[in-house]
């Protein structure tokens, strides 16, 4: 592979003209098609397999039409102090609002409060549904102003008026200007790391590009694959950090090589040979742990995975194409000033800070080995307490509508109205289905924790109807999932007694169901993943107990930023630092997310790092020698990646969407304890008490294992460097043309 890629790179620099064109048409091809390619739909969140799917396919089945996913608002008045909805001016301007909210276009109804009997019993609170005929996607700015304009009169004449539901409801922003912080901050730590603009650049450059052509793919691609941009919210997340990392390694591979004495278009070649073979083997650990969450079974992460996995494949191309071809543009703009100038350095270094943090570590190695594993492990202990939800409404910011409408809601009518639990019931094999339904009825009515149940809506066939019952408890609440499970256990009695069979949905019923799907799918999809990552590293290194230890501080780096944010989102701890209002269970998908995407983090780490470790040792440095010479050539190059990692993702947390609030937070958590923890102690702690051992394989299974040269031996023996004198801190001290 490293052959090929030594090609690659130099076929892409001598022909960079070529590459760059073919890149640049890629991204109008894709860009126009964007243009032209209807609407992405809405993702919806179908889940197979569970009781609460089963149970909304059979309302969709018996009820056509009732089960349409038409965009709904729910409109939530408050009267002023002292005052109640009920009151003679106050009904009047609630019942106005009313019928212009059912006269604006696409609505295909408006029901009135008290002729529903939707007041609270203090009179304070009441609530006014609006159905609309087309789904929130789909709506209409005429439609969305002729709403808000019926509102906003409400208001003036002295009513608070919030407004749920999806109709109007606040899109969720992916970032704003926490992401460009984020990436000014790469930016930042590229011109530290590298001293030079065109270094600092070229990375974010390429790295944009790749993000900007899989994003206009996936709109281009949504209507015929069901993507949307919620859909690409991972892929952009991943897309531009994992394009700037691999860019960086590929050009400060380059750097390196010129500093040896090799010409421009050789350097390049050799940069893409052995840091692009790294990229491309770290880029398909990501590949293979994203695209592996489509086992999990649920189809709106598998489109996550699937969009995030195809930018990173965009990165890796990039990485090994456009970065060469622009290395060829300016194959000396990237060196830093004083060795463009054809100075030498002042002084030559044989040390760099890489190669004194190793030689502390290998000096100490048990101490900072219990360091960092008692660190992390108590970090680590909160995920034990791991609850899992989907967070809604509640966990929106009290300056959206949304969320004030969902607190005046509970206010007003209790904890439990705003997740009221929807049984189906199947009536078809019993003898009197009303009398069916009124024994099910009763018997829900009587469960503890459940507030009331309305009266059974039978459809036109008289076969099915449905019921909402009303818990006492918040839909996150756990009282609310015990009593999920209650309803559901008591089910053989109920349809033994009335000869129908019932299940339950809901949106809360759904949530718990997810949830439990998640939490039953986690435990294998990591140890396929671990297992993953043994096997992966098995054939890098051609060692076993190197692939173990680095599957095992794998472990602890994903428990550890697990236990975080357990800690942040679900207990509150810091969380008004992170602008999170409302804790409560963590997002259903995190934990499957953080598994597969720290897992390619992970891999990309220990690539990079030990395999500079191995190259060392491979050419006869012993072993406590051959982590320093890694860490001289290598961590500086590592920390600058995990910077930006760290950067890029935290950007992310600025977002109002909860769920890529909770995303960005736990990724940027994870490269943190995997990069500056893991790899760059635990693993030269754990390396250097191995010593030798590290690196022994069983002779009949160094025979079995293919032969993958990460470290470019192959084209390192074939094209040997000039001898040139080179500085380890500035390798960069031949301008050779």
């Amino acid at each position: 592979m490293a052959t090929f890629l030594y090609h690659v790179g130099r076929i892409a620099f001598r022909w960079r003209w070529f590459v760059t064109f073919l890149w640049i048409a890629v991204l109008a091809a894709v860009g126009f098609a964007a243009t032209k390619a209807p609407a992405a739909p809405d993702d919806g969140f179908a889940m197979p397999g569970i009781e609460s799917q089963k149970a909304f396919d059979l309302l969709e089945e018996r009820f056509p039409g009732s089960a349409a996913d038409g965009a709904n608002a729910r409109i939530v008045f408050i009267a002023p102090s002292g005052e109640k909805v009920t009151a003679t001016e106050n009904k009047a301007v609630i019942e106005d609002l009313v019928d212009e909210a059912a006269d604006g276009p696409q609505v295909a109804g408006a029901v009135n409060p008290f002729q529903a009997k939707a007041v609270s019993e203090d009179g304070t609170t009441a609530y006014a549904t609006v159905s609309f005929k087309t789904p929130a996607a789909d709506l209409t700015d005429a439609g969305k102003e002729h709403l808000e304009r019926a509102v906003d009169q409400a208001r003036d004449a002295g009513l608070t008026v919030e407004i749920g539901g999806d109709a109007l409801a606040t899109q969720p922003a992916a970032g704003g200007s926490a992401e460009m912080i984020g990436v000014a901050i790469a930016a930042v730590v590229l011109l530290i790391t590298f001293g030079s603009m065109a270094a600092a650049g070229l990375p974010l450059l390429t790295a944009i590009i790749g993000v900007a052509v899989s994003m206009t793919a996936i709109i281009a691609l949504g209507s015929t694959f069901g993507l949307s941009l919620t859909s690409g919210t991972l892929a952009s997340m991943l897309g531009l950090a994992c394009g700037i990392d691999y860019a960086l390694f590929v050009v400060s591979r380059y750097r390196e090589e010129r500093g040896k004495g090799r010409a421009p278009r050789e350097a390049a070649g050799m940069a893409v040979g052995t840091a692009g073979s790294a990229v491309v083997f770290a880029g398909l650990t990501v590949v293979i742990a994203l695209a592996g969450l489509s086992v999990v079974g649920i189809p709106m992460l598998t489109k996550m995975g699937l969009t995030a996995a195809g930018a990173v494949v965009v990165s890796v191309l990039i990485c090994l194409t456009l970065v060469p071809a622009l290395l060829g543009f300016w194959p000396n703009a990237v060196l830093a000033r004083r060795i463009r100038k054809g100075k030498r350095p002042r002084r030559t270094k044989t040390d760099n800070a890489g190669s004194r943090w190793a030689r502390l570590v290998v000096r100490h190695p048990l101490p900072v080995l219990l360091l960092g594993v008692v660190g992390l492990g108590a970090l680590a202990v909160p995920a034990a307490d791991l609850q899992l939800g989907m967070p809604g409404d509640e966990a929106k910011p009290t300056s959206t509508t949304e969320r004030r409408a969902y607190d005046a809601l509970a206010d007003g009518f209790g904890p439990g109205f705003n997740g009221p639990l929807t049984i189906v019931v199947d009536a078809k094999g019993a003898d009197d289905p009303k009398a069916a339904a009124s024994v099910i009825s009763q018997r829900i009515a009587d469960t503890s924790g459940v507030v009331s149940v309305s009266p059974a809506r039978f459809n036109e066939a008289g076969d099915a109807a449905v019921l909402s019952a009303t818990p006492s408890t918040s839909p996150t609440d756990a009282r609310t999932i015990d009593l999920v499970k209650t309803i559901r256990a008591e089910r053989s009695g109920i349809e033994q007694q009335s000869g129908a069979t019932y299940e339950v949905t809901g949106s809360t019923a759904m949530n718990i169901d997810v949830a439990k799907k998640f939490q039953d799918a986690l435990v294998p999809y990591l140890v396929v993943v671990v297992g993953l990552a043994i096997v992966l590293l098995l054939f890098v290194f051609r060692s076993l107990l190197v692939p173990l230890k680095a599957a095992l501080g794998y472990l602890l780096s994903v428990l550890a930023s697990l236990g975080v944010v357990v800690a942040v989102f679900q207990y509150g701890h810091g969380a008004e630092l992170l602008g999170v209002e409302q804790t409560g269970p963590i997002m259903s998908m995190m934990p499957i997310f953080l598994v597969g995407i720290v897992f390619g983090l992970a891999m990309d780490y220990e690539v990079f790092l030990v395999s500079r470790i191995r190259e060392a040792y491979v050419h006869g440095e012993r072993p406590a020698q051959a982590i320093v010479s890694g860490f001289r050539t290598s961590g500086r190059v590592v920390v600058a990646a995990a910077l930006i990692m760290m950067a890029v993702f935290a950007g992310f947390v600025g977002a109002s969407e909860s769920m890529i609030k909770m995303i960005g937070f736990g990724l940027a958590a994870a490269v943190l304890f995997d990069a500056f923890v893991v790899r760059m102690a635990i693993v030269p702690a754990v390396l250097a008490l191995l010593g030798d051992r590290a690196w022994r394989l069983p002779r009949w299974l160094d025979k079995v294992l293919p032969s993958i040269d990460i470290e470019g031996e192959a084209i390192t023996r074939k094209h040997p460097a000039p001898s040139a004198p080179v500085d380890q801190d500035n390798p960069e001290l031949v301008l050779s043309r």
